[in-house]
């Protein structure tokens, strides 16, 4: 399952980033932020009807992603 479909509040861990074959930087990008395989993931809010941006907390840190952002990062 991929990050933009999680329900809030639940916590999971991700599992690892998907960028496309156009854009590799983005993976790198999301990684350095931290984004790692094994690291735990909750999205506390969704943007107007559930289409972003996401309010994400990825360890000790919370981030605001886009819903094509949340949907490069597989969780489980």
């Amino acid at each position: 399952m991929n990050l933009d479909q999680v329900e809030l509040g639940s916590l999971y861990r991700v599992n690892k980033v998907n960028a496309p074959k156009g854009a590799p930087q983005i993976k790198g990008q999301l990684e350095d932020i931290g984004f790692l395989p094994g690291e735990p993931v909750t999205v506390l809010r969704k943007g107007l009807l559930g289409n972003g941006p996401y309010m994400v907390r990825v360890g000790t840190s919370t981030f605001a992603l886009r819903k094509s952002e949340a949907s490069m990062i597989s969780v489980d």
